[in-house]
């Protein structure tokens, strides 16, 4: 299903490549639709068109040069690395300095199935692949591959969080996500903010201690994780922090105002502030690793919309349908 720009979607045949060497050709089944795939449709982000869109998906290796076997159902990466250049060395690949992403490539370029808006999905040689457990519904496994990965690295950054107060702000899926991770790493509370009502009511039901009315947390928090982009949402992060607190920032994917930090604050009181974007092939790892030993727990009849069949995807984009993720079933 092409994006050619606009809210148009048109259904297209492309060609499968021949596979190079550690290259796998993944038929598709499912896949959901991320929100900043909605910000590009709208135009709030830029993308190549056209396009096949999508970069949060599962399939099947339908064929392969890589070490992988044929029928394996998977998850992968949203990042396409060469695994040679510095940043891949030093163990940044997600800033791969000839970095290509999922979703993201035009159609007229050297990846045209790039998307998982398509029955089937080319992967280079680049594309870590992680196998699926099957007690791992694909709706759900979907969202590793983006929402959760994500999350895992942003964990990574904040430390252990066994016995921390744990601050969530902004309960998109990431924020939902990692409400229940953190959880699940033995935090010792979770509180959780998001303007919007019903999603505070999500983080609740994901295993937040506490939903708050306002953005702004107590002033004794050892991690707060950013999660909305909003500089409003950085600043209560940052205000929030306890002696030896860490803040790791991860919504901010976009322009936004300056926020200022007082470095006196931040040296007599050893707090951290950090960044996250993307993430590294360990963390897909454990995010298949997370849903299969904790999704269950999360409020998937509430976070999922659908399933919407591709052909529909054009509506979907005009009118999203409730939830943070809608379905769109690939193999109907």
């Amino acid at each position: 299903m092409l994006w050619t720009g606009g809210a148009d979607f048109e259904s297209r045949g492309l060609a499968v490549p021949e596979l190079a060497e550690g290259d796998s050709l993944v038929r598709m089944t499912t896949a959901t639709v991320c929100g900043s795939d909605r910000h590009t449709v709208s135009g709030r982000r830029p993308g190549a068109c056209p396009s096949v869109l999508g970069h949060e998906g599962v399939g099947v290796v339908e064929a392969t040069n890589a070490d992988l076997p044929v029928g394996q159902r998977v998850v992968f990466a949203v990042t396409a690395v060469c695994g040679e250049c510095g940043h891949c060395r030093r163990g940044l690949s997600a800033k791969c300095s000839t970095v290509a992403k999922v979703g993201h490539e035009s159609a007229r370029g050297g990846w045209p199935l790039s998307g998982t808006y398509a029955s089937h999905i080319h992967l280079p040689k680049g594309v870590a692949v992680v196998a699926v457990p099957d007690a791992v519904p694909d709706a759900v496994a979907s969202t590793a591959g983006c929402a959760v990965a994500t999350v895992m690295a942003v964990l990574e950054a904040a430390g252990d969080l066994r016995g921390r107060r744990v601050f969530v702000n902004g309960v998109g899926m990431l924020g939902l996500i990692a409400v229940a991770a953190a959880k699940a790493r033995g935090a010792a509370e979770v509180l959780a903010f998001d303007p919007t009502p019903a999603r505070g009511q999500l983080a609740l039901a994901a295993g937040a201690d506490a939903s708050l009315d306002q953005g702004d947390p107590p002033a004794d928090i050892d991690v707060a994780l950013e999660l909305s982009g909003a500089d409003a949402g950085v600043r209560s992060c940052l205000a929030s922090l306890a002696i030896g607190g860490t803040a790791v920032l991860a919504g901010s994917v976009t322009p936004s105002p300056e926020v200022g930090i007082d470095p006196e604050w931040l040296v007599r009181g050893w707090r951290t502030v950090t960044g996250v974007h993307n993430y590294e092939p360990r963390h897909l790892r454990q995010a298949v690793d997370f849903l299969a030993a904790n999704g269950s727990r999360l409020p998937w009849e509430q976070i999922l919309s659908g399933p919407i069949k591709l052909a529909d995807l054009a509506q979907e984009f005009a009118a999203p349908s409730d939830g943070l993720r809608t379905v769109v079933s690939i193999s109907d």
